[in-house]
């Protein structure tokens, strides 16, 4: 006992609670595959119940069944089934509607799954829908960068999603941007 280097025991090795001895796969929820076909028969379901004026439901319909377990292909069409519901509702109806969503059953889950969609996926998608950037030097020294060939329709998509983040933010609170920035389920 006295040739013990003491400064080469790993204690962590010893404790129980260590990180070292936790396995970090159950931090990570799991989540069942989503095949693509399902997500794209998902979305004429919804585009169904859009065209035919029901966009509450539509909107429930795509935030109740987010495909966590899709590939990026079925979670790109489940993006664009969001944003055009979220395009087809008008300025005044958004508040009305996330109350509705937000008081009944699963539904502040639903508003989170709407803020993943809002923040994450579609600002992100609408920033860097063109990988080709341009970069044009200003006379006050600094560069403004713009895609290039760039249209107002981006700008436009960018305006809607900001206006339901902040109407979101207004309805769930501040709590819900926090719990999409831990969750580790992607959308």
């Amino acid at each position: 006992m006295a040739n013990v280097n003491w400064r080469t025991i790993n204690i962590d090795a010893l404790d129980p609670d260590s990180p070292a001895n936790f396995d970090l796969s159950t931090l990570a929820p799991s989540v069942t595959p989503v095949a693509t076909a399902d997500v794209q028969s998902l979305a004429s379901q919804i585009r169904q119940l859009l065209r035919g004026g029901d966009n509450e439901g539509a909107l429930r319909g795509a935030l109740e069944n987010p495909p966590c377990g899709a590939d990026d292909k079925g979670k790109e069409v489940h993006l664009a089934t969001v944003i055009e519901i979220l395009q087809s509702i008008r300025q005044s109806e958004m508040s009305p509607l996330l109350n509705r969503i937000y008081s009944s059953p699963g539904g502040p889950e639903a508003l989170d799954v709407l803020m993943k969609y809002i923040s994450y996926k579609g600002m992100g998608q609408t920033s860097t829908s063109n990988p080709t950037r341009n970069i044009t030097p200003q006379p006050t020294g600094f560069s403004q960068i713009h895609p290039r060939g760039a249209t107002e329709g981006g700008g436009q998509a960018m305006s809607v999603l900001l206006s339901w983040h902040e109407k979101l933010v207004e309805i769930a609170g501040p709590g819900s941007i926090v719990r999409v920035m831990t969750d580790r389920r992607t959308v």
